[in-house]
């Protein structure tokens, strides 16, 4: 077994290009994979079990094992960790500002005042629900032959309980979700959930991404300079959240995984080959998302905080503790509270501390003082805001993911292993003698 997993271990560039001139003449990668690992058996001593190598399977028996167990890998691998990594970025930058007050924007005016690190802490929850849908959905493999009947293997040894061995090589071996009964090909279904889920944490990101520009251009953050940077061809003072627009440039690129979404699942009666071109591109998407990550984490990395501003535009919008106001009053029985406040502040641009405080003088309320104290820099919710103060917990570090008993590090498996291991689970079945 140890010789046989060199096959693929050892794989490399040469090994590539032995196969890719098998296929020159087979036109059929797969039948050039097989035919590239018979190959290698002579030296091995294994000549006499050649025609064991693919055994009663079609092609995508390979490709629908091979594909989602590298998916499985790269998720817990790559993409759960750069995950993790923004995700925690962003709980410090929201920890950081948790008691900095902010002007909120709706429909991009003023409106009631915030926490800054609130504000942060919402992408935070909603990535956590986002990624722990991701994480749940299950790589499934299909593995049953032409037709998904284990046609060929039940006239060859109508004794052997050929879903049971299924069940085990995909299973234990290979650490996957079995999907039965099947068509030629996997559903597909857990893919696209998967792509969706992956879409979905993108989208979140993207929000992030022009949440964070926005403030950038209202001057709420400014950027650390990096020496020998230039921000603009021609004009020396620019310092552009390039970061930050890379990033929603590369995730929406990525989010070309919705196409995947809706493609994968349908295919003509038991099989099309349109999901061959999809799978290929499999890795475009991810890439993409990958530097989006990237991206993401250098931009937050970069952010300074310009306190003067965030209060200089508190002080500038007096306006927005009308609400405060009103709300008292409604809690009086004050006749009409809310119009009373609209018709002091809607349009007047002129409203400032001292005309709040004029306007509070001689209200009917009991607490006066109290309403005369909130101001925008103030009007923030309970001093321990359950969103704000809470601590955020931190996503617990990654376990090992050892998906199928031999997991080997890189290079990943691929169709070489799971032409091999299928011949390992069968070296271990009761009928082994007839395999070995």
């Amino acid at each position: 077994m140890e010789g046989l997993r060199q096959v693929y271990i050892g794989f490399g560039g040469e090994e590539a290009q032995a196969v890719k001139d098998i296929e020159k003449t087979t036109n059929h990668d797969v039948k050039a994979v097989e035919y590239f690992i018979k190959d290698r058996l002579p030296e091995l001593g294994l000549e006499d079990r050649a025609e064991f190598i693919h055994f009663g399977l079609t092609s995508q028996d390979i490709n629908n094992t091979a594909i989602p167990l590298s998916m499985a890998e790269a998720t817990a691998d790559v993409i759960l960790p750069a995950l993790q990594a923004v995700r925690d970025d962003l709980a410090g930058l929201a920890e950081s500002w948790k008691e900095v007050p902010m002007l909120a924007r709706t429909h991009g005016q003023p409106a009631s005042p915030v926490m800054l690190g609130k504000e942060f802490a919402v992408f935070v929850e909603r990535l956590d629900h986002a990624i722990a849908q991701f994480e749940a959905v299950p790589f499934a493999a299909k593995f049953g032959g032409a037709t998904g009947g284990f046609n060929a293997h039940h006239v060859a040894y109508p004794e052997v309980d050929w879903h049971g061995f299924a069940e085990t090589f995909v299973g234990e071996e290979l650490g996957l979700h079995r999907s039965h009964p099947t068509t030629q090909i996997e559903h597909y279904d857990y893919m696209a959930a998967w792509c969706d889920a992956l879409q979905r944490i993108h989208t979140i990101l993207m929000d992030l991404d022009k949440d964070v520009w926005h403030y950038i251009s209202l001057d709420y953050f400014k950027q650390k300079v990096v020496a020998g940077e230039v921000g603009s061809s021609a004009m020396p003072h620019k310092v552009n959240p390039i970061d930050f627009e890379n990033s929603e440039g590369n995730l929406g690129m990525a989010n070309a995984f919705s196409d995947m979404a809706r493609k994968l699942p349908i295919s003509r009666l038991q099989r099309d080959l349109t999901d061959s071109t999809v799978l290929r591109n499999i890795g475009v998407p991810l890439g993409h998302s990958i530097m989006a990550l990237n991206a993401l984490r250098k931009g937050m990395g970069k952010l300074v905080l310009n306190e003067p501003k965030l209060k200089a535009d508190l002080e500038a919008q007096w306006a927005v503790v009308a609400e405060a106001i009103q709300t008292i009053l409604r809690r009086e029985g004050v006749d009409k509270p809310y119009e009373l406040l609209k018709d002091l502040t809607r349009g007047n641009a002129g409203i400032d501390a001292a005309s709040i405080a004029e306007f509070i003088t001689g209200l009917p309320v009991g607490d006066a003082p109290r309403t005369a104290a909130i101001t925008p820099h103030n009007y923030t919710g309970p001093p321990e805001h359950e969103e704000v103060q809470r601590p955020i917990p931190t996503r617990p570090p990654l376990p090992p993911q050892p998906h199928g008993k031999h997991r080997v590090q890189r290079p990943g498996r691929g169709p070489l292993a799971v032409h091999i291991f299928g011949h390992r689970a069968l070296s271990e079945h009761p009928l082994s003698h007839r395999w070995y």
